[in-house]
């Protein structure tokens, strides 16, 4: 007598009416790591790319040097912005005083100082349109966005305007990144790279 196999459930969660919501992201279980929220949607991330954890490494540890002693930098940090929306930028810059538990998982973003992407292949609408749209509104100061150009950082700096709440361009930099905001930083992008091209 042949048995005819069970049908699989679905491992993946199944959205209730409305999407998910901000507060759900610390509830689901088995939610592979950093899984943002982006419009009351689960969006999960690719495997990273070398440029990809070089240029979270270098920024995140060249922030850190740089920054004011009220300011704290993590990478890869859930940020509140809404209720349907809990995105990860790669790094942030948030200030000090809203870093209270070791157990937190997020930060509001009236925190945020800075918030930088670095695109990869899977994220390019939402690093370049998306984000920078919602960080806007979130009222988010400072916006960078890295491009991998063949291998090199490309860094496009974004400042809130105030009357118009949306983002402006301060620049783009390829070698050196040199700025006054949100704090003096001087930065040589073309340590952005993996070793073996130093022997080149």
């Amino acid at each position: 007598m042949s048995v005819a196999p069970k049908a699989s459930t679905p491992t993946w969660p199944i959205p209730p009416e409305g999407g998910w919501t901000a507060d759900d992201l610390d509830r689901l279980p088995n939610l592979p790591p950093h899984t943002e929220l982006i419009d009351g949607s689960l969006v999960f991330v690719s495997p990273q790319t070398i440029f990809h954890e070089r240029a979270i490494d270098f920024f995140k540890w060249q922030l850190q040097s740089l920054a004011p002693a009220d300011l704290e930098v993590f990478r890869e940090f859930t940020i509140d912005l809404d209720n349907q929306n809990r995105p990860e930028p790669d790094v942030v810059v948030v200030h000090g005083d809203v870093v209270e538990d070791p157990e937190q998982t997020r930060f509001p973003a009236e925190a945020v100082v800075l918030a930088i992407e670095v695109v990869s292949e899977d994220s390019v609408s939402r690093d370049r349109e998306t984000k920078p749209l919602k960080y806007a509104r979130a009222k988010i100061p400072h916006y960078w966005r890295v491009e991998n150009e063949k291998g090199r950082a490309a860094v496009h700096a974004f400042e809130l305007e105030p009357t118009t709440g949306t983002y402006t361009s301060v620049g783009i930099f390829r070698e050196r990144m040199k700025m006054d905001v949100p704090f003096p930083v001087d930065l040589d992008l073309t340590q952005i790279r993996t070793r073996h091209t130093d022997k080149q």
